[in-house]
């Protein structure tokens, strides 16, 4: 049975990072599959700006959709201005409602980023106001709420994020995944390495880019990349001790109270396209 996925962000790449991998098994199994960049990405650069920095990263999404065999879509808010305002709230809900996912993905609540945190605000006021026939009547209403869940990060407070899926991450989608990120090149070869002070050490060849990510993270995907560890109890309980030692890749999200419930026959389906722990 298929199902539709919807990864919601702040910014163009912030899906990728967080759930490529589980959007890349998700499409290799025939499942449908959407990222949504809550704003145009015009604040993420050092050097670039304006409608020349939303035309490149609107580029970059797509070529990355391309490689992942998914959908992309950038709204027009302006990265670094995000509001929850009401008429935001309206545009989520009606994005929602128009794709009708079975899942929906975005940022937790507490996060440093303030565009992060109002995306998770105004996906959170869209829980069930999807399905409420009189809110936003021009868009026909969903028949039954969601599941929404957050994407994994590393905030303490006011609590850690705790999975209730750890999707195990095989070689394959892996390369796939590393694919789509090499398609953001203004985020992961420019500026995320100039935030860090790491942009002497990109190479200048491009040609030796997609090598330099993978072997010299900057540290969001290095996060990433430590997610079976971090998890690791979860992944040897579901798998046992030989097969859980040896996940090398993962990513986790966590299930939010404001959403639908997370069947047996969903998390099955959408979250072991090439095996989840649950």
């Amino acid at each position: 049975m298929s199902h539709r996925l919807l990864v919601i962000g702040a910014h163009p790449d912030d899906p990728d990072i967080r759930a490529g991998g589980l959007a890349c098994s998700c499409a290799a199994a025939g499942h449908d599959v959407r990222f949504v960049s809550i704003t145009d990405g015009r604040g993420g650069h050092h050097e670039q700006h304006g409608p020349e920095l939303v035309d490149r990263r609107r580029e970059e999404a797509a070529a990355a959709a391309a490689a992942g065999g998914i959908e992309y879509r950038i709204l027009e808010n302006p990265d670094g201005r995000l509001r929850p305002t009401l008429e935001n709230r309206v545009e989520v809900i009606q994005l929602i409602r128009e794709y009708d996912p079975d899942v929906v993905l975005t940022h937790r609540p507490n996060d440093y980023h303030p565009d992060h945190r109002y995306t998770s605000q105004l996906v959170r006021d869209a829980a069930y106001m999807v399905t409420v026939p009189n809110v936003c009547p021009d868009a026909p209403p969903l028949d039954s709420n969601p599941v929404f869940a957050y994407l994994l990060d590393t905030f303490e407070r006011p609590y850690p994020f705790t999975p209730d899926v750890v999707v195990p991450i095989d070689e394959e989608m892996l390369e796939r995944k590393y694919d789509m990120l090499d398609c953001h090149e203004s985020q992961m070869y420019e500026w995320l390495p100039y935030t860090e002070d790491k942009l002497t050490a990109v190479p200048d060849d491009p040609d030796k880019h997609r090598e330099w990510l993978t072997t010299d993270p900057i540290s969001g995907l290095e996060e990433m990349g430590n997610t079976a560890d971090r998890f690791r109890e979860q992944l040897i309980e579901r798998y046992g001790v030989e097969r859980g030692r040896e996940i090398e890749y993962a990513e986790a999200f966590e299930v939010s109270e404001y959403g639908g419930d997370l069947t047996s026959e969903l998390a099955g389906g959408l979250f072991s396209p090439r095996s989840a722990v649950l």
